[in-house]
């Protein structure tokens, strides 16, 4: 795959269920969480899925004025950190939005873009307008949530994520998950 090309498990062009407003939904193929219960066991699998230039997002995107932005879904978004981030952006500059699936934590995240100087990663987290983060948990299922399958799961936006950041000690590592 050249470097902005992404593999999709699926995508779904016109959802009203994966953030606000009608979305384009991209479902990234590859997840090293397989938590039991997953609403999209195929995304799993790191081989497969349907390999899309970011051209052809882009123009699938702009084909449809009714959509309000994009939502990364998985699989897991931020093992495609680089060619989401640039995607995300170009959405920006269409006046779209942007939202991020993960079921890594927000601290997960920063504490591995911090140890890994993963600078494509912090990227990503910055163009998401909305982050939902958290592992899906089948015992905390709740079909009654916003945008969430298990009530662990939070939907930060970027003054949440900024009071998270402002109460965290950079030597803090969380390692609870509820």
């Amino acid at each position: 795959m050249a470097s902005h090309e992404i593999a999709l498990a699926g995508l779904e062009e016109e959802s009203i269920v994966d953030g606000p407003g009608l979305r384009l939904v991209l479902f990234t193929q590859g997840c090293p969480h397989a938590c039991p219960g997953c609403h999209n066991p195929e995304t799993h699998p790191f081989t497969g899925g349907t390999v899309y230039s970011l051209e052809q997002i882009v123009q699938l995107y702009t084909e449809n004025p009714l959509l309000s932005g994009v939502t990364f879904s998985g699989g897991e978004p931020f093992l495609h950190a680089h060619v989401l981030s640039l995607l995300a952006q170009s959405i920006h500059s269409l006046g779209g939005s942007v939202v991020t699936y993960t079921g890594y934590t927000y601290e997960e995240l920063l504490d591995t873009i911090a140890r890994d100087q993963r600078s494509d990663m912090r990227t990503l987290l910055d163009e998401s307008d909305l982050l939902i983060d958290g592992p899906y948990i089948e015992a905390k299922r709740d079909l009654t949530l916003l945008f969430r399958g298990s009530s662990n799961q939070r939907i930060l936006d970027r003054a949440s994520r900024l009071a998270i950041d402002a109460h965290r000690s950079p030597l803090t590592a969380t390692t609870n998950h509820d």
